[in-house]
């Protein structure tokens, strides 16, 4: 499994890279791994700011629907509109193409209670 470096996580299995006041935010390598084939990736909170954990969309597998939760506070500015047509980019490359929304960030501070890649490996046992 891949864990990059210059990523911060979540106990949820949400990626976050930050960058200045704005993060982009998908799934790891591997929450697509348990989930399997992704066929369909829904956001429907473009434009709105919501709390840290707050559900901003959903991700179908085939076997299985999973909320998205907010790795922090901020509003929703752009959903990965590639995924509309090819949802399994998420499958394909997590933690490139497969991103699924850009945030702009409400409190920096939150980031203290992300997880750093060794703190994420632990949690996956990896």
């Amino acid at each position: 499994m891949n864990f990059p470096e210059d990523l911060l996580y979540t106990k949820d299995h949400e990626w976050i890279k930050i960058e200045g006041e704005n993060a982009t935010v998908g799934i790891t390598d591997f929450a697509q791994k348990e989930l399997g084939d992704i066929v369909y990736v829904e956001v429907d909170t473009v434009g709105e700011t919501l709390d840290k954990e707050e559900t901003f969309g959903t991700i179908e597998a085939v076997k299985t629907v999973s909320d998205l939760f907010m790795p922090l506070s901020g509003e929703v500015t752009e959903f990965n509109e590639e995924l509309e047509s090819t949802p399994d980019v998420v499958n394909k490359d997590p933690y490139g193409e497969g991103w699924i929304i850009k945030m702009k960030l409400s409190d920096a501070s939150e980031t203290n209670e992300l997880l750093t890649p060794a703190q994420y490996k632990e949690l996956v046992g990896a």
